[in-house]
């Protein structure tokens, strides 16, 4: 195992990774009153928080899966085994969906009622953090990786 052999691109993408799933454990919605319950969080005592893990039972696995893939990429690389495709694109992808879902479950419609009880805390933010990380190391890698193209007309 070679770890010289990782790039930047796959340090940052492994690094949003890690803060991804640090920020599954911390509070990810603020509830406004005692009425409010977000999943398995609520009804509690006012201004209490509810954290990835309680509030999504489904999504939770899903953030773990996305977390885990520039991880795994990164282990891929530093044991020096093929890929059958470019590297940093498959992590790439998931880290679209990552910040897709992240986005649409804190601004689009955060779960949870009374809806305007219910805000987003500091552990979205540290999640979308971390899903932007494994987009930009992805992309890093991808474009690092590319075959180079040439121009029109040329063979």
């Amino acid at each position: 195992m070679d770890l010289r052999a990782l790039n930047r691109g796959e340090l940052i993408a492994a690094a949003g990774g890690i803060l991804l799933v640090i920020s599954i454990f911390l509070s990810w919605y603020s509830l406004g009153n005692g009425f409010a319950h977000v999943g398995s969080c609520g009804p509690h005592a006012p201004n209490s928080s509810c954290s990835a893990w309680d509030a999504m039972p489904v999504f939770r696995y899903l953030f773990l899966l996305a977390a885990v893939a520039p991880v795994i990429l990164a282990w891929i690389i530093a044991r020096g085994h093929a890929l059958a495709w470019p590297r940093g694109e498959l992590t790439a992808v998931v880290a679209v969906v990552s910040l897709i879902l992240t986005l649409f479950l804190g601004v689009i419609d955060h779960p949870g009622s009374p809806p305007e009880e219910v805000s987003v805390s500091y552990g979205w933010y540290i999640a979308l953090a971390g899903g932007a990380l494994m987009l930009a190391g992805s992309v890093w890698r991808s474009q690092e990786s590319a075959p180079r193209r040439k121009p029109p007309g040329v063979l």
